[in-house]
């Protein structure tokens, strides 16, 4: 429940779904951050783990788009303990990112579009061969 307390105070979720075993202890949560969810489990099995009982290891990546002001989340994100690993900062593809750790080890990326830019401009600044594209030009 600390865990979902911390995600509203620093990253602005609300909880949107709670389920409890018998003897009251959390096994699986969901938020809503804007239009999006997040599903928040325990270590429910063999196969699921913080990264805080793995040496900080992530197997995952969470990257969500804001709509709001980043730099502000970015902000609220620290103020609450949250760990910065990447200030904001404008990335090539247009977007205005930023990376947090939270309390757990998990790594959060967060980004807002500031720019469209083309897939063969993406190229040309990135040096990589694009397949797809999730922007418009």
């Amino acid at each position: 429940m600390r865990a979902l307390a911390w995600l509203e105070t620093a990253f602005g979720f609300a909880r949107s779904m709670l389920v409890k075993d018998r003897s009251g202890k959390l096994v699986h949560a969901e938020m809503r951050f804007e239009d999006a969810y997040l599903i928040v489990d325990s270590e429910w099995s063999d196969t699921a783990a913080s990264p805080a009982s793995v040496g900080g290891r992530n197997t995952q990546s969470v990257y969500l788009r804001i709509r709001g002001d980043l730099d502000g989340h970015c902000a609220r994100a620290r103020e609450a303990g949250a760990v910065i690993l990447q200030e904001p900062q404008d990335q090539f593809y247009g977007e205005r990112t930023y990376r947090a750790r939270d309390p757990e080890g998990h790594v959060w990326t967060f980004a807002q579009t500031v720019k469209v830019v083309p897939k063969a401009e993406a190229e040309i600044l990135s040096g990589f061969v694009i397949e797809g594209w999730h922007r418009s030009g």
